[in-house]
Formats: structure tokens, sequence, C-alpha cells
């Protein structure tokens, strides 16, 4: 009887281990399940392209958003610098820029105030939370000033017979023939991006360092890790992808808006967290958050195919990421 004990205890250990190990991948199988059930159309090809073009921009915002929160941060920030960047290179084109230049500009003012919120936290010891608050707020009303608040629509358009408008739409809009099926090209740009950061992430000293910055800070300045310059490029890295987010987001909508990414700031939070990464810093990665942000993109979809109303959506995504969170919480201690 004790042996069957025993072995019924081995069996649940192996149960539990699994899980916490696979835990990401556990929801995503899940919800894939339950939307399968929901949705008959769930599994069509352009449902899947859909979502892949939906929540390429949230993604990108995402993967930055994990290089925050590794480093121990929370970027606040995300949507009002996804709305600048969209901004920037809306207005340069219609100044008639080529679209390099339009794109360009706008990634690198979005990295030089990245950097400014990183040395903010960095130098002056302040917190990540409230710092970010701040430029968010700062930020987005820079958006707003570009154009006094106005919106720059019919891009598409802009250029001789359209063509740097159809160039910059394509970047965020365009799709690619793959075997009959049209292949988004926000879509492809957000692997691209997940499977490099992943391996800067893993096999790079800045990748390395973020981990043990956020896992144990004073150890790592004591081991002689430049801690306050690794801290400081993860808020560029969340600038830079916010803005280009925000450009591939305004390239699809044709539409400059300041207001664009409102919110998205929780959106990315939520991914990166469903995907496993510690809110405390020094555990995850962007694998896991690409797998975060596809359970989101589930959710909605799935709410969408059954016609549920937004703000009912509202609700139980707020309900979904406190799951989350608890779930996160019990991995993480579970592995200590």
């Amino acid at each position: 009887m004790s042996s069957l004990n025993v072995g019924k205890n081995a069996v649940r250990f192996d149960i539990v281990e699994m899980f916490k190990k696979y835990s990401v991948l556990v929801l995503l199988v899940f919800f894939i399940f339950v939307a399968s059930l929901v949705s008959r159309n769930f599994f069509s090809v352009s449902n899947f392209l859909n979502i892949l073009q939906s929540y390429a921009a949230p993604g990108v915002i995402a993967i930055g958003m994990t290089f925050t929160i590794l480093s121990s941060g929370t970027d606040l920030s995300v949507g009002s610098f996804a709305a600048l960047g969209g901004m920037v290179s809306a207005l340069l084109l219609a100044r008639g820029l080529p679209v390099g230049v339009c794109v360009a500009v706008a990634v690198i003012v979005g990295g030089i105030l990245g950097t400014v919120n990183g040395l903010i936290i960095t130098f002056f010891n302040m917190t990540p939370f409230i710092v970010s608050l701040a430029t968010m707020v700062s930020i987005r009303g820079l958006a707003m000033l570009t154009t006094d608040g106005k919106v720059i629509s019919g891009l598409a358009r802009l250029g001789e017979n359209g063509s740097a408008g159809a160039l910059f739409c394509f970047l965020g809009g365009g799709t690619l023939n793959a075997g009959g099926a049209r292949i988004p090209v926000a879509g492809i740009t957000w692997v691209l991006l997940t499977v490099i950061t992943a391996y800067v992430l893993r096999y790079t000293m800045f990748g390395r360092g973020l981990y043990a910055i956020g896992g144990n800070r004073e150890a790592a300045m004591l081991s002689g890790m430049r801690v306050k310059l690794y801290n400081t490029l993860a808020w560029t890295v969340s600038g830079i992808t916010a803005t280009y987010a925000g450009v591939m987001l305004t390239a699809w909508l044709t539409v400059a808006q300041p207001t664009l990414a409102s919110g998205f700031e929780l959106d990315a939070i939520a991914a990166t967290v469903i995907g496993g990464t510690a809110m405390s810093g020094g555990k995850g990665g962007v694998i896991g958050t690409f797998a975060g942000v596809l359970i989101l993109a589930i959710i909605t979809n799935l709410f969408n195919l059954v016609g549920l109303p937004s703000y009912y959506q509202q609700i139980f995504k707020g309900i979904i990421i406190v799951a989350a969170l608890l779930l996160n919480q019990f991995v993480s201690r579970e592995n200590d």
C-alpha cells in the first residue's frame, strides 16, 4: 500500500513539474482547444493570418517590455512611444522624405527617449514605474504636439503616384505570397524580431547581464558586471521596439493618430507575464512572451468570433491577467 502511495505521489510530482516547466505551452494549447470548440471558424487559415496581422505590433512592443521586466522594471510608456513613432514617421513621409529615412528617424527618436528613461532610472535610482508613468504622459503629449492633435490621413497616396505611401504601408499592411497564403509582412517582422532577441538574451553578454541584474542586482555589481549600462540599454530596446511597432501599426491603418496604441502597455505587460517572465525580474524570455501574445490574441479572437461585447472582453481580460500573475507567482515560488 505504501509503495502504491509513493507511486501516486511520484506521478503527481511529475505532472506538477511538467506543468511548471511548460505552463505557457499548456495554457496556449488549452485556449486553442477551447476556441476550436466554441467556433468552427477558428482553425481557418484566414483567421490565423488575421491574428498574426492584428497582434504583430503588440507583439513587437511586448518584446521590448520583456527586456525591461527582466531587469526588474516595468515600462508604462510603450503605448505613447508607439504613438510618437507613428506620428513622426507619417509627418516626415508627408513632407516628402524617403520611407527609409522616415522609419529610421522614428526609431532613433524612440531609442533616444528610451535611453533617457533608462538613464533617469539607473543613475538617479528612480522607481521605473513612476518614471515610465511620467514619460507615458509627456510623450503622449509630444505625439499630440507634432500635429496639434490632428490625424494624418491618406498615407497610402503620398509620393509620386503613391509610390512612397504604398511602400510605407507595405511595412504594416503588406503581404507575401507563400503557397497561396498571403502572409502578413508585419507578422513576419514580429517573428524575426522574436528570434533575434531570443538569441541576444541567450547568447550575448548583454542578455545574460539582464538576467543577472533582475535576479540579484547587488551580486551582479559585485561581479563587475556593467549594471548601469545594461539596465539603460534595456530601456533603449523598449523605446526602439515600441516606436517601430507604432510605425507598423500606422502603416497598417494608413492613418497616423496621436491617440494610437492607448492601453497597449497593459497588453504588453500581460503577455510578458503570461509568457512566464517574472515581474521581479531575472526569469523568462521573449519566446514565452511570443506565446503570451498568442494567448491574448486567441482569447480576443475567440471573444470576437462569438460576438462578445467589448466591455465584457475588458472584464474577462482583467480576470485572465490576474490569474496569469497568480500562476506566474506559483511557478516562480516553486522553482526557487
